[in-house]
């Protein structure tokens, strides 16, 4: 993680669960971390948590379901800090009903923001990134759930199954396109987490959500931000496109 002392990270859905904790792990490490989530005041919380550590969190207001605060927020970061050097894509939304019985005001809020916020923050950073001539990376964090699974009709996600899917496919064809740039320096890597304790179980109205994680084998999210540390911590010439975490036990994706 050396290389990345003090340069220029965006991640968003940053103020809790696993974004938070990939903001602590990247602050530690001495990044400058451009926090993005709509609740500011528990950005606020957490850097305030994180001073006197090598790096520094510069927490924004941004819902990336607005294409326009997205935009800004890449402008500030160009405007302040000269650009972005990493993109960690974390934001992600789900509800707890099946597509049958879902309205389309729900499929557009999963889709706005686990699929066309991560496309437009994945342009963006790239365009940073290369009109500097750095060696930047992007990380997505998807899901178990965003490739080849088992129906599991106890436990409906609405969109949000179609949207990971969609997410393997993002990453897969802009890696695609850098390859195709004999000059490229960026890396892309899709992270798919198993159970993670997070609050996107509570934010999707899924029964009995205290309980739900003990009764199923599941992961920390300091586990995805060690992964995170890990990909960012390969050599150049070492891409890890696709790293699946899982607890132990697990059965179900």
């Amino acid at each position: 993680m050396d290389r990345w002392v003090g340069k220029v990270a965006v991640v968003t859905g940053a103020s809790s669960g696993i974004g938070a904790a990939i903001v602590e792990g990247l602050v530690e490490a001495g990044v400058q971390v451009v926090g993005l989530a709509r609740r500011l005041e528990k950005l606020e919380a957490l850097a305030a948590s994180l001073e006197g550590t090598p790096g520094k969190l510069y927490p924004r207001k941004c819902d990336v379901r607005k294409e326009e605060e997205l935009l800004d927020a890449f402008k500030w970061v160009k405007a302040e800090l000269g650009g972005v050097d990493i993109l960690v894509n974390n934001a992600g939304i789900a509800n707890s009903k099946q597509i049958i019985d879902d309205n389309v005001d729900s499929f557009r809020g999963i889709l706005e923001v686990n699929v066309l916020a991560m496309a437009i923050a994945i342009r963006e950073a790239v365009a940073s990134m290369k009109s500097r001539d750095v060696e930047g990376y992007i990380v997505n964090i998807n899901s178990t759930r965003g490739h080849p699974i088992s129906p599991n009709p106890n436990f409906p996600t609405s969109m949000y199954i179609p949207s990971k899917y969609a997410v393997t496919a993002l990453t897969a064809t802009v890696r695609q396109e850098l390859a195709a740039d004999p000059n490229n320096k960026i890396k892309i890597t899709s992270i798919s987490p198993g159970f993670t304790k997070t609050d996107i179980v509570h934010a999707s109205n899924v029964p009995n959500a205290d309980n739900f994680f003990e009764s199923v084998p599941h992961l920390d999210s300091k586990d995805i931000a060690n992964a995170t540390l890990y990909v960012l911590g390969t050599r150049n010439v070492v891409q890890v496109t696709e790293l699946t975490v899982r607890p132990t036990g697990q059965l179900l994706d």
